[in-house]
């Protein structure tokens, strides 16, 4: 079982990248991928989850190649948490995640409030604010709602916004930013 718990990059992630003998090649998402360049042609995540504790320090991402064992750790920290189940997250998600990330040059891990969201837990935060979509990315694995603590809103979505790759939602009296792989489009103060 993988762990999360981790104060550098695992080595789960390390020896899949250099065990595997056939990787997927990476599909093209130009503008969030193009500020991941210069990043010696390596991709990182890092996240933390309050609502389960875990944290998630990965390199998923290595000389033009997704690393599997890395994907399948981010998919299950990325789980709806209420439900315990988990998705594929889309890579181009990931990929805007981390490249906004390395934008705003943070040494402190993301904090996830929200990625992959079942139907159900959908249904019943949407019940609870009209601020959730009845159709959300979330249930589709292509969205996450974060923030970063030594970060404001502000700098967190004008980071994402600059990626020109997806949505970008500011949510400044709920103190996060969502940010999708859907259409380019940003709402919210």
């Amino acid at each position: 079982m993988t762990t999360f718990k981790s104060k550098g990059v695992t080595r789960r992630g390390l020896l899949g990248a250099f065990a595997a003998t056939a990787l997927v090649a990476a599909p093209t998402y130009s503008n969030a991928f193009g500020l991941l360049r210069g990043a010696g042609d390596i991709r990182q995540l890092r996240m933390h989850s309050g609502r389960t504790g875990e944290t998630l320090n990965t390199i998923y991402w290595i000389e033009g190649k997704y690393i599997p064992e890395a994907l399948k750790e981010v998919n299950r920290f990325m789980r709806d948490w209420r439900t315990d189940r988990a998705t594929k997250i889309d890579t181009r998600t990931i990929d805007i995640l981390a490249a906004s990330h390395r934008l705003l040059d943070a040494d402190t891990p993301y904090l996830l409030l929200s990625g992959y969201r079942s139907p159900k837990t959908n249904a019943m935060l949407r019940n609870r604010s009209r601020n959730v979509a009845r159709n959300s990315l979330h249930m589709k694995g292509q969205a996450a709602d974060i923030r970063l603590p030594d970060r404001n809103v502000s700098q967190i979505s004008r980071a994402a916004i600059s990626c020109s790759a997806g949505g970008v939602g500011k949510y400044s009296g709920s103190n996060f930013v969502h940010m999708d792989c859907g259409p380019v489009r940003v709402w919210g103060r």
